[in-house]
């Protein structure tokens, strides 16, 4: 599958062409993780390519926020097509800041009005369309709130829920990621995005910093909204026997995959 960058291209020079090959892209992605009863995909990036961050590079679709909020919504169509809900991430934008907030702390030092005039622009428009989840950065935009928007009430309740009108599922990013550490403990760092306004937290990557977190939940009795999660949850229609001899797959994954595509 090419990086959504790709799509982004050819976006530039073939606009229909592009949107069909994103919606069938999120199409295939979509029904292949379904076929194996993984019902949900942290997905789309609906950052801007501002040519300065390495982790997300070509995962963004494009530096256009207008681009990418017609590029992701197609991808967007093709994941609930398939049955799959849409995550957009990393709320409110990760492109600007050139640090990895897996290996480090970015700091993004904009006005809150330079973001919303460009990396807010994907979010809002998609929220109107009925996106379901949404996952904030671990960046800290330090002339609105010293803390990463994961963990920020004013990103999270203020912005995303009250400015935004936002009333999907709010997952964290990792919390084994270093952008994360700023909280403390693995559970100091699980209660701070839950009183952010954080519906779910995910630890991806430390078994033992998992475990610690189910234990804090326990104590802090934490109840998700279900009617939110509820929404999210797959529909698969395919299984994997099935999908390999679903001529639909068969046509778009040799047209995703074809060298000469884009």
């Amino acid at each position: 599958m090419p990086p959504m960058g790709q799509f982004g291209k050819l976006y530039d020079s073939d606009q229909g062409k592009a949107l069909k090959l994103t919606q069938d892209c999120g199409w295939l992605m979509a029904t292949e993780i379904l076929s194996f009863n993984i019902d949900i995909s942290f997905a789309p990036v609906l950052d801007l390519d501002f040519g300065v961050s390495t982790v997300i590079g070509d995962r963004a679709f494009h530096r256009d926020p207008e681009k990418v909020s017609q590029l992701a919504g197609a991808f967007i169509e093709g994941m609930n097509n398939a049955g799959m809900a849409a995550t957009g991430k990393h709320f409110p934008g990760h492109g600007y800041v050139a640090g990895d907030s897996h290996t480090d702390i970015p700091i993004d030092s904009r006005t809150y009005e330079e973001i919303e005039h460009c990396d807010l622009i994907p979010f809002k428009e998609l929220i109107a369309r009925g996106l379901s989840g949404i996952m904030p950065a671990h960046v800290i935009y330090d002339r609105c709130c010293d803390q990463p928007a994961g963990f920020s009430k004013f990103w999270v309740q203020d912005q995303l829920r009250k400015r935004l009108g936002f009333d999907g599922v709010v997952f964290s990013d990792d919390l084994s990621m270093e952008g994360a550490t700023v909280a403390g403990s693995f559970v100091r760092r699980a209660k701070a995005a839950i009183e952010a306004g954080c519906d779910m937290v995910l630890v991806c990557n430390n078994r033992d910093g998992a475990e610690q977190v189910l234990a804090g939940l326990d104590e802090m009795n934490f109840k998700p909204d279900q009617t939110r999660l509820n929404k999210l949850r797959g529909h698969p229609q395919l299984t994997y026997q099935q999908l390999k001899n679903n001529q639909r797959w068969i046509e778009v994954e040799k047209e995703i995959t074809s060298p000469d595509i884009l």
